[in-house]
């Protein structure tokens, strides 16, 4: 909980965490519960119980109240504990390259929703955070996770929830951003082309900021959330403006010497191939960003003006479509493959607005993969689509502000203004 943002990750701590998961988990699925309701369904000893549901309590996560239609016939009437959704929020924001995303869980750890706006890609950042602010204040937000996998390919996406965020309760902002980022996860990151955002979203709202890079705060939210939930060492790629990613090693979010971790878009493809603007030649990014793909697929003939339509080629089964799919395919699977040599992982997950490709791209990721691995690495790789969707690096920032995870183990532990 966000009172435990600056203990030591010991195992006591680790333990006391894991014990207070289980009690607002129990408190999710059934509603209000009783301590005796609550000490039969978590197999906590009382002693333990007493002690986890007063830090809840004390903290706001839990809050205790007596029913009316829960009274025993003798005595006083049975008192119950639930969730105090009302005590706060954490909120992520994902600055992508031409949209913004927001999302944000409650005190009690509940995804209260996300909501994204598509922008021209020179917008100002005074602009960009008007966007955020407004998504989060208005009632824009209120999705949960699972229908998040929306994109914004049309513009401005919304969905459509019971009032939006209440900003004065908010204790950090966890921000993504695109481009290497030093020192991340702390006040004190830097990136180049950010112009004083910190200093602009801490005037905006008033709390710290926690920077990080966008692509490896979405790695973060499918290894809590999504799709890699259940693996401690995952290969996270992302496919869309850019090309970049994320590594989970050991359990523990990899962030590399000066946050310069996951940055696969620049493995080269082709030494011979078109420069890219990292100043190297033939990356990976040259021949799987949007828009270097749709220059492919329009060299191979096809009319499509934008992503939508070449997906839509491709569900049609239009040769052209296939066959670009099929490349790029090729390209991703040979540069994950050698990824996977240098870093065993036993989950890769694939996400970005190319993905929405499904099987026509996917496939072919999966066969060069297959095909270069080692023999002995073939079956210890499980690919899969990402799930959370243009809300994950959103996701990642809220993960950051409440420092909850262990893959979060080696980041910087946030910094309270007072204990500053």
């Amino acid at each position: 909980m966000l009172s435990c943002m600056h203990e030591h990750d010991g195992p006591l701590t680790r333990l006391r965490r894991s014990h207070e998961q289980a009690v607002l988990e129990l408190l999710r699925k059934h509603g209000p519960l009783s301590r005796a309701e609550l000490g039969d369904r978590s197999g906590l000893s009382r002693t333990t119980l007493h002690d986890i549901v007063a830090g809840l309590l004390g903290n706001g996560s839990v809050v205790a109240g007596t029913p009316h239609v829960e009274v025993r016939k003798r005595g006083r009437p049975v008192e119950k504990l639930s969730l105090n959704p009302a005590a706060g929020e954490a909120v992520g924001i994902d600055f992508a390259r031409r949209a913004v995303h927001v999302a944000a869980v409650n005190f009690a750890h509940e995804v209260i929703g996300s909501a994204s706006e598509a922008h021209a890609a020179d917008l100002s950042w005074p602009e960009r955070i008007e966007i955020a602010e407004r998504l989060l204040a208005t009632s824009a937000i209120g999705s949960p996770v699972g229908s998040m996998g929306g994109s914004v390919r049309d513009g401005r996406e919304r969905h459509d929830g019971a009032g939006g965020v209440h900003l004065d309760t908010l204790s950090a902002i966890g921000v993504g951003v695109v481009g290497p980022i030093t020192d991340p996860g702390s006040e004190n990151a830097r990136a180049q082309g950010i112009d004083g955002l910190p200093d602009l979203l801490r005037k905006q709202f008033g709390v710290p900021v926690l920077l990080d890079n966008n692509t490896r705060l979405a790695a973060l939210a499918e290894a809590v959330w999504g799709a890699a939930a259940d693996s401690s060492d995952v290969l996270y790629l992302r496919l869309s403006h850019g090309v970049g990613g994320g590594l989970v090693v050991g359990g523990a979010l990899h962030r590399g010497r000066n946050g310069l971790s996951g940055e696969f878009g620049h493995i080269t493809v082709d030494p011979a191939g078109r420069p890219c603007e990292c100043g190297g030649t033939g990356c990976l990014e040259t021949r799987a960003s949007l828009d270097a793909v749709l220059n492919r697929y329009r060299e191979a003939g096809g009319r499509a003006d934008d992503l939508t339509g070449l997906l839509d080629a491709a569900a049609a089964g239009e040769p052209s479509a296939l066959n670009v799919l099929e490349h790029v395919g090729n390209d991703v699977g040979g540069v994950l493959a050698a990824v996977c040599h240098a870093v065993g992982p036993g989950v890769i997950v694939i996400g970005g607005e190319l993905a929405e490709a499904g099987p026509a791209l996917l496939e072919p990721v999966e066969r060069a993969l297959r095909q270069q691995l080692m023999p002995l690495a073939r079956r210890h790789v499980d690919v899969r689509r990402a799930t959370l969707g243009e809300a994950g690096s959103a996701l990642g920032g809220i993960a950051l502000v409440l420092h909850e995870s262990p893959l979060l183990s080696h980041y910087p532990q946030p910094v309270s203004e007072e204990n500053a």
